[in-house]
């Protein structure tokens, strides 16, 4: 059973759509249930994140963590949106099934993938940023 905030933000989601020129795009999946996540950032020359959006290929759970996530990095800075984890995703969307867990996973991800673009292409680095996974299963033991 989903809670009413992850219900509201699958129907109707925050943030939806591409960012032309985005300082950062980060895009993650997951290979074992065909969930796809992108996100766009645009950060200011003072590190702060103007805007954000998403597009997401997945399941209820997928568009919902998508745009918590949106909302919980848009207007911060680059270090505090590393401290965006999937648990501060779950929390804020007064939490998730275990069997949809790995959504918030995704979002993570997705964040880290795009502030690692971002870095990438100012050649700068970020405390904290590790080369993220294109797919949150990579490395997994089968």
């Amino acid at each position: 059973m989903y809670s009413e905030k992850v219900m509201d933000h699958f129907e109707h989601p925050r943030n939806v759509g591409e960012i032309e020129n985005a300082s950062g795009v980060g895009t993650v999946g997951n290979a074992k249930c065909g969930d796809i996540m992108r996100i766009y950032l645009d950060i200011d020359e003072n590190q702060i994140i103007r805007d954000v959006k998403f597009k997401t290929f997945g399941c209820g759970a997928a568009v919902a963590t998508s745009s918590m996530a949106t909302e919980l990095v848009k207007g911060k800075s680059v270090q505090q949106a590393m401290q965006v984890t999937n648990r501060a995703v779950m929390e804020a969307l007064d939490g998730l099934p275990p069997v949809k867990v790995h959504c918030s996973l995704l979002a993570e991800e997705a964040i880290h993938a795009a502030l690692w673009d971002y870095a990438e292409k100012n050649g700068i680095q970020i405390e904290g940023l590790k080369r993220p996974k294109t797919d949150i299963h990579e490395g997994e033991e089968e």
